[in-house]
């Protein structure tokens, strides 16, 4: 069920929460993190599921910020979605008019779970400096998504360039099962890898970020070509022995393909919002993998955009 409090203050959606977790027999919060969603109306029903499904996995209260009419009076409308609607954890809406939107931390501060980490989300065009932002300021972590900019690259490198500690991006999390079948093939004796190419769309950053990974991992030259995609279609690890390659031409089954061997077909679809955030989730402190990457990718752009 969900609780409305239309034109609402903290300190009345604070007491709801209070008299709704005594009505089921009070107890601890249970939760361990409060995310914050800062999003729109047109883009906050997909987000707050992505975060509602993430919550199964570590049980958050979801502070969803959807900023209105700039020119209205300020007030706030709220929705309270109660444990079992939304998952373990409780989800509450807060649309925020007038002046109010300006000050989004003000309104979160009194709702966030005491004692827990704070991790702030934008599902859409983010922040270029996520660590000074009114709502960025109040998270241990801080997650962006490149890929919602109208040019995802662009937008990347001008957070890198203002990164802090803490700072992630959910391009670098679709990452994660590239990365970890690339490291694997590595398990049995190759010989010296002497190159690597990434394949992928277009202005699809998490391309040239496993790119980069490659690079600064395998201390080696890593080449990207375009695809028609969809998202990363392929790499190859030119080694001594001979090709390691992996190709994925559906987005869902890729072709694992090493000197000597037969062919293999291994699972590896396309992650979903939820499964990205979900990962994010697990870690709160920073993610140095991802800053040395990044970083490096940063490096190698600026040294080609060079004029020789």
């Amino acid at each position: 069920m969900t609780l409305y409090l239309p034109r609402t203050t903290t300190s009345e959606i604070a007491e709801a929460l209070t008299a709704e977790r005594h009505s089921i027999g009070g107890g601890a919060l249970n939760m361990v993190l409060t995310l914050i969603v800062v999003t729109d109306e047109a883009d906050h029903y997909d987000a707050v599921r992505a975060a509602t499904e993430a919550g199964r996995e570590h049980p958050s209260r979801v502070l969803a910020l959807i900023r209105r009419d700039p020119d209205a009076e300020p007030s706030i409308d709220a929705e309270i979605r109660r444990p079992g609607t939304s998952g373990p954890g409780e989800a509450i809406l807060l649309r925020l008019y007038g002046a109010l939107g300006d000050h989004p931390g003000s309104v979160v501060t009194p709702l966030l779970v005491p004692d827990a980490p704070v991790v702030a989300w934008w599902p859409g065009v983010g922040p270029q400096n996520p660590s000074t932002d009114l709502v960025g300021r109040l998270a241990h972590r801080r997650i962006t998504d490149a890929l919602r900019a109208a040019d995802p690259l662009a937008d990347l490198l001008g957070r890198i360039r203002n990164y802090q500690p803490g700072d992630t991006d959910l391009t670098w999390t679709r990452l994660t099962p590239w990365r970890s079948l690339l490291a694997s093939t590595m398990d049995q004796p190759c010989g010296w890898v002497e190159s690597a190419e990434v394949t992928g769309e277009p202005h699809y950053p998490s391309a040239d970020l496993l790119a980069a990974w490659l690079s600064d991992r395998l201390e080696v030259r890593a080449t990207r070509s375009h695809s028609d995609g969809p998202g990363i279609t392929g790499s190859r690890l030119i080694t001594e022995q001979g090709d390691i390659s992996l190709q994925r031409k559906d987005g869902r089954v890729a072709t694992l393909t090493r000197f000597g061997q037969p062919e293999q077909s291994v699972a590896l679809a396309r992650r979903r919002l939820s499964e990205s955030l979900a990962e994010e989730l697990r870690r709160l402190d920073a993610d140095d993998i991802y800053e040395r990457t990044a970083k490096h990718m940063a490096a190698l752009m600026q040294r080609t955009e060079e004029p020789a």
